[in-house]
C-alpha cells in the first residue's frame, strides 16, 4: 500500500508512491470531489471519468494536469470515487471492487437492500474498503451534536425532527425521498446508534407521474424513540434543520444559519402532580470550520492507507438503504408501517434500551425493564418485569432472569443461567453512601454456565459460582 502521513495526505511522505484515484461522474456533485481530491493529492494523481466530453474538458480547464477518460478507469489506481446516478452505483461499485480498488460511493449506496448487502459482502471477501459519502456525518455541527448526545447533555432522547426543503433540484431518475432523505436518515441513525424497528411514510407526486416530490417519514425505534423526516423539492423556503429533544435539554442544528448548532436548556418537569416548563436559556456551540467534503475525502484516503474502515462504511450505507426501502414500500401502501426486518428480539414498549446495547436473536425483554449502555445480551434470553441490566454487563445465551432482579456492572452471566425472582447481585463489598466506590473498583462476579440462583438469594460480589451450581432460595 502507499505510505502517507495520516495528518497530511499531501505530505512529502507520499511523494514517491502517491495514492491515485479515479472519479466516475463529474456532474453537479462529482466536480466537488474532483476539486477536493486535486487539492489533497495533486491533479496528476486524479483521473476524471465521464462520457460527456464537455464535462471532461471543463474539469481539465479547472484542474490542469488531471487525467481524463470517457469510460471508467479501474487499473493503475488505488481507489475509485463513484458520483454517478444512483441506478448505476451497484454495477460500478461491483466492477471497482472486483478490480481490486477501494471505493467511495455517493449516497445512497444502492437502490435496494439486496444490492447493498451484496456490495458489503464483496468488499469484505476481497479485503477492500467500501465507504459511502454520508456527508453530514462529517459535518462539524453533527459531530458536536453527537458529542452532546453521548455525554448526556440532552439526557435521554425523546424525539428528532429533520426538515430538508427547497424549490429544486427536481430529478427524474429518483424521487425526493431517495434524493434528499439519505442525509437525514444517516444523521438520525448516527446520533441514536440504532436502527428503527418500523418505518411509515406518505408522499405525493405532482410534477411527474410516479416520482414523489415530497415525503413525510416516521421512524420508530426499539428504544421507544421516534424520528420524523420531511423532505421536498417543491417548497418555497429553503430549510436544512434538525431538532433533537431530550429530557434535560434540546438542540437545533440549522445548516443555513450563521450559528449552526444551539443548545436550549429547556425541559418539562413534574412537581406536586403537575408539569411545569423550565427554560434556563440557550447557548451557541462553538464548531470547527472543517469542510465536510474535505473531511470525507481525508477519511477515505486514510482508510486506503491504514485499512481501517471509516464510520460511514458499507454497513452504514446498508442501514440507510434499508430505511429508504421501507419508506418507499410504505408510501406505495398508503402509509402502512413497514418493518425494517423481521423482529430478531422483543422489547416491551414500557422498557428502555440505551444506545450501544447488543441484544441477540429471540431474546424477550418484558415490562418496565432497563438495559444500560455497553451491555451485551445473548440469544433466546428472557428478562422479566422490572429488570435492570448494566451498564457494561455481559449475559450469555438462553439466560432466564425473573422479575425484580438487578444485574449490576461487574457481573457476568454465562449461558443457561437462571436467576430467580428478587434475587440480589452486588458489586461493592463495603457499600457506604458517604464514600462512593469508583466503578473501576467494582468486584467481579461470574455465574458459570447452567447455574441456578433461587428467589431472594443474595450473591456477594467477587465470587465465581460454578457450572450447574444450585443456590437455594434466600
Amino acid at each position: 500500500m502507499n505510505s502517507t502521513d495520516p495528518m497530511n495526505p499531501t505530505s512529502p511522505m507520499d511523494s514517491m508512491n502517491p495514492i491515485r484515484l479515479s472519479i466516475l461522474g463529474v456532474g453537479n456533485w462529482g466536480k466537488n470531489h474532483v476539486r477536493v481530491f486535486c487539492e489533497l493529492l495533486g491533479a496528476e494523481n486524479v483521473t476524471v471519468c465521464d462520457p460527456d466530453s464537455s464535462r471532461r474538458e471543463a474539469m481539465l480547464a479547472a484542474h490542469p494536469g488531471i487525467n481524463t477518460s470517457a469510460s471508467p478507469v479501474y487499473e493503475g489506481v488505488d481507489g475509485v470515487v463513484i458520483a454517478t446516478p444512483v441506478v448505476t452505483h451497484y454495477r460500478l461499485a461491483q466492477e471497482a471492487l472486483l478490480a481490486g480498488g477501494d471505493v467511495l460511493v455517493e449516497k445512497p449506496l444502492t437502490t435496494t437492500p439486496d444490492e447493498a448487502e451484496a456490495l458489503v459482502r464483496l468488499a469484505k471477501d476481497n479485503g477492500r474498503i467500501l465507504m459511502v459519502d454520508h456527508l453530514l456525518e462529517y459535518h462539524p455541527a453533527v459531530i458536536a451534536l453527537k458529542r452532546l448526545v453521548d455525554e448526556g447533555d440532552l439526557g435521554q432522547l425523546f424525539h428528532l425532527t429533520s426538515e430538508r426543503l427547497n424549490l429544486g433540484v427536481i430529478r427524474s431518475e429518483e424521487n425526493a425521498l431517495w434524493s434528499l432523505a439519505p442525509h437525514d436518515v444517516s444523521v438520525i441513525l448516527y446520533l441514536l446508534g440504532e436502527e428503527p424497528s418500523e418505518v411509515a411514510a406518505h408522499g405525493a407526486a405532482y410534477l411527474q407521474p410516479g416520482i414523489e416530490d415530497l415525503a413525510y417519514v416516521t421512524l420508530r425505534f426499539p428504544s421507544r424513540r421516534i424520528a420524523h423526516v420531511r423532505v421536498s423539492w417543491l417548497d418555497p423556503v429553503k430549510t436544512r434543520r434538525l431538532t433533537v429533544v431530550g429530557d434535560r435539554a434540546m438542540a437545533v442544528f440549522d445548516d443555513l444559519a450563521s450559528d449552526k448548532l444551539r443548545l436550549f436548556v429547556k425541559r418539562a418537569e413534574k412537581a406536586n402532580g403537575r408539569f411545569r416548563t423550565v427554560d434556563e436559556g440557550a447557548r451557541v456551540i462553538e464548531l470547527d470550520q472543517n469542510e465536510p467534503l474535505r473531511a470525507v475525502a481525508q477519511t477515505f484516503l486514510e482508510s486506503i492507507r491504514t485499512r481501517i474502515p471509516p464510520c460511514s462504511d458499507g454497513k452504514d450505507g446498508l442501514r440507510v438503504v434499508r430505511v429508504l426501502d421501507a419508506a418507499q414500500k410504505s408510501m406505495e401502501q398508503g402509509g402502512k408501517p413497514v418493518a425494517i426486518r423481521d423482529k430478531d428480539f422483543f422489547v416491551h414498549e414500557s422498557s428502555y434500551v440505551d444506545d450501544g446495547v447488543e441484544i441477540g436473536n429471540g431474546t424477550k425483554i418484558w415490562h418496565f425493564s432497563h438495559v444500560m449502555k455497553g451491555s451485551r445480551i445473548g440469544e433466546n434470553c428472557t428478562l422479566g418485569q422490572n429488570v435492570l441490566v448494566g451498564p457494561n454487563v455481559v449475559i450469555g445465551n438462553n439466560v432466564k432472569i425473573q422479575n425484580n432482579v438487578s444485574v449490576y456492572e461487574g457481573v457476568t452471566l454465562e449461558d443457561d443461567v437462571f436467576c430467580g425472582p428478587s434475587m440480589v447481585f452486588t458489586n461493592v463489598d463495603r457499600p457506604r453512601a458517604a464514600f462512593p466506590t469508583d466503578h473501576e473498583r467494582y468486584l467481579k462476579t461470574v455465574i458459570k454456565r447452567g447455574a441456578t440462583i433461587g428467589a431472594n438469594a443474595t450473591i456477594v460480589c467477587g465470587h465465581t459460582i460454578g457450572e450447574h451450581a444450585f443456590i437455594g432460595a434466600g
